[in-house]
This record gives C-alpha cells, structure tokens and sequence, in this order.
C-alpha cells in the first residue's frame, strides 16, 4: 500500500503508528501523528523529553482538558521503544519494567473513555538488541462503538523485511462519531532517508487536520538514532 496515497485520501486517520524497517536493512523506523478537530487538540506541539517525547499544549491559556490530549506518546525502556497514542505508553514501560510482556501490560487498559467516538487505544513496541530487531503493534477497540465490550487484537512482526512497515490509526476516516480503525495494521513501504520519509508524511497529511509528526530511525547495529519532529503550531 503507497502510503503517501492512503494519507492523501484520508481527511482524518486521527493519529497513526508506523513501525517497520528502512529498505536498506539497516535502520529500525517509527513515526507517528496526531491530528485534531477541536480547538484543544490543534493546540498542542511535540518536544523531547529524554530519550522519548510527550505533548505539550502549544497556547497554555487555551489548554481546557488535558486528560486525553498531555502524554508520553514516545518513551524508551533500555532496547525497547514504546510509541502510542495516550498514557498507556506509561502503563507499558511500568509492565515491562516489571517483567509483564507488552500485551499483558496493556490487560489493565481499554479504549478511551470519549463517547461515542470510544477512540482506539493504539501501541507499538520495538525491540533492538544485538543486531536484531522486531516489533508489535496493538489496539484496544469499543465492539463496533459499543463501551461494554472491549476487543483487543496484537499483532507482531519478528525479523521484519526490508523496506516494510505496517500503519494502524484510530479512525478509518472522518465521521460523527468517528469510526473505529479497522482490519490488521496495513503493509505500507518504508525508504532509507529520514528526512524524505519525514517530509512524505508531512506533506500527506491533511492541512488543516495536522498537528504534530514524529519520526525516528534506529540503527540496528549500534542502537544509536536520529530524529524528526515538525509541528504545525510555532
């Protein structure tokens, strides 16, 4: 799947998780957007925290709720690299830290709590360590918008091919309320260029949806990384 045209036909993906591997073999790649309709989820920007990221409310005077919106979208625990799309970055690198793999540690989690939308909770974690590279990517969904059941599919990627990636996003398109992502996370193709691959998405994205973009590549061999963030708000 070209993912430049999958984001270009879709006005609101809300946000998205790409997890695979650049085409030269060498590099371990994550991006991941958020986009927004209210004026409390336009009003945020991404900045480093550590080895990870977390959001920040651009306008602090406009900031109304930040239970949904200010979190740790990136975090790193030793060779493993958490993104998501909430707080549950922090209920993942808890669980892990504790032994828990990364699907038991998101048991104690569900979808988010904003009827009738019931957003997708939406998790990736990657794991390089002596020259070896896998990830998985999760997602915690209402049953077709119904908050008293929650279904909760993992899918993982061991020794991933070069130059693939796979995209999972909360919503499958613009609507009231949203609906839920869904369907295995989509095969997309990843390049070796960080900043190609940085600007592809970028420019992809819907222009008044977009709000921040956050791309990283991690060298399999060495563990070292490089990394992108644009942010529409400056």
């Amino acid at each position: 799947m070209n993912l430049e045209q999958e984001l270009r036909n879709n006005s609101y993906p809300g946000r998205g998780i790409v997890i695979g591997k650049s085409e030269d073999g060498k590099s371990a790649v994550a991006a991941y957007f958020i986009m927004g309709r209210s004026i409390n989820s336009r009003n945020r920007i991404f900045v480093e925290d550590g080895q990870g990221i977390r959001t920040q409310a651009f306008d602090p005077a406009k900031l109304t709720d930040p239970s949904l919106v200010i979190y740790a979208p990136v975090r790193v625990l030793g060779n493993k690299t958490i993104v998501t799309n909430g707080d549950q970055t922090d209920t993942i690198y808890e669980g892990m830290d504790r032994q828990l793999t990364f699907e038991q540690s998101l048991r104690s989690r569900e979808f988010e709590p904003d009827g009738p939308n019931y957003t997708p909770r939406i998790s990736g974690i990657m794991h390089v360590e002596n020259g070896k590279y896998n990830f998985a990517l999760s997602i915690l969904k209402s049953n077709h918008g119904d908050p008293s059941s929650c279904n909760r599919f993992t899918y993982a990627y061991e020794n991933p091919k070069a130059g693939e990636g796979r995209f999972i996003h909360t919503y499958m398109h613009d609507g009231d309320p949203l609906p839920s992502f869904e369907g295995e996370p989509k095969l997309v193709e990843i390049g070796n260029d960080i900043d190609a691959f940085t600007n592809m998405i970028w420019e992809s994205l819907n222009e008044e949806n977009k709000v921040s973009l956050f791309v990283r590549y991690i060298d399999i061999a060495s563990g070292s990384y490089e990394t992108r963030i644009v942010n529409k708000n400056k």
